[in-house]
């Protein structure tokens, strides 16, 4: 009879096995199941990212025109700020400052000296790339939000994940765009409002997503609602698109993972690597 072992010669071919071998088969061991709703909900970090960019550019975009005020931007910023920060501290009720071990005078300090640093710097910004053509600041700014989208932490544990690598790209399209603006006080309100966007805007998003879920599902539609408004201002097909591609991502894109899901067809059993379980280490002394 044939045995499954090395050790012993055998009147057998190397490559045999009996019929006892496909026994052991198994098949989507560690297959993981999702739900529609579980999915749908996942999904709103990425819409809100991409609302994130969208305000962001629309914001450039109508100070760039005139339509917009450094001043009425800041003093916007400002308030929702102070608002966002309540209500971070509000959601669990300071529990998440009292382990980190912040007060809120660090915190007003640091906001202090970014915003002296930022404004004190900000004629350099202004004229940090004059020697670089304008299409090619649009594509370094496209190029660079684009990787924001593609290294930011929504939640997956990846290699590709990098969170301060996505701030990074955020902030270089921000100053990239900000010297095209007119004048220094334009640039600095406009780095000051990118860090706003993609640094603490995203902080609130997850203590949201972690403590209050319903509350975050409302904040996801009114933030995209809002970006939708605005596109719809400068470009109706461009709304139209952008409405299309949220639509597709957070509900098109859950269904199809579903479906595929289905397909899933791995398979387990004698023939995998085996496994080490016991602890070895008394041998390496």
């Amino acid at each position: 009879r044939w045995q499954k072992v090395l050790y012993e010669r055998q009147p057998f071919p190397d490559n045999y096995v009996d019929q006892r071998f496909l026994e052991e088969l198994r098949k989507n061991v560690h297959a993981r199941q999702y739900r529609y709703q579980a999915v749908v909900f996942q999904s709103g970090a990425v819409v809100q990212q991409l609302c994130s960019v969208c305000v962001f550019v629309l914001t450039w975009w109508y100070m760039e025109a005139g339509m917009l005020s450094p001043q009425g931007l800041f003093g916007a910023a400002l308030v929702s700020s102070l608002l966002g920060y309540v209500l971070f501290d509000a959601v669990d009720g300071g529990a998440g400052r009292w382990a980190s071990g912040r007060t809120r005078w660090a915190d007003l300090k640091s906001t202090l000296v970014f915003a002296a640093f930022t404004y004190g710097f900000s004629p350099v910004l202004k004229t940090l790339t004059e020697s670089i053509s304008t299409d090619t600041i649009y594509a370094m700014s496209a190029l660079m939000l684009l990787g924001h989208l593609i290294f930011f932490d929504y939640g997956a544990n990846a290699a590709i994940v990098s969170s301060t690598l996505s701030l990074n790209m955020a902030i270089f399209a921000s100053v990239c765009l900000a010297s095209r603006l007119p004048r220094s006080l334009h640039a600095f309100v406009m780095v000051t409002f990118a860090m706003q966007i993609f640094a603490l805007w995203p902080m609130l998003q997850k203590k949201l997503k972690a403590r209050t879920p319903r509350c975050y599902v409302g904040v996801t539609v009114l933030f995209a609602l809002a970006a939708l408004a605005g596109l719809a201002t400068v470009s109706s097909v461009g709304a139209v698109l952008f409405a299309s591609l949220l639509l597709a991502i957070s509900c098109l894109c859950p269904y199809c993972l579903i479906r595929l899901q289905l397909l899933k067809d791995n398979i387990h059993g004698p023939w995998d690597e085996a496994e080490i379980k016991e602890d070895l280490s008394r041998f390496l002394m």
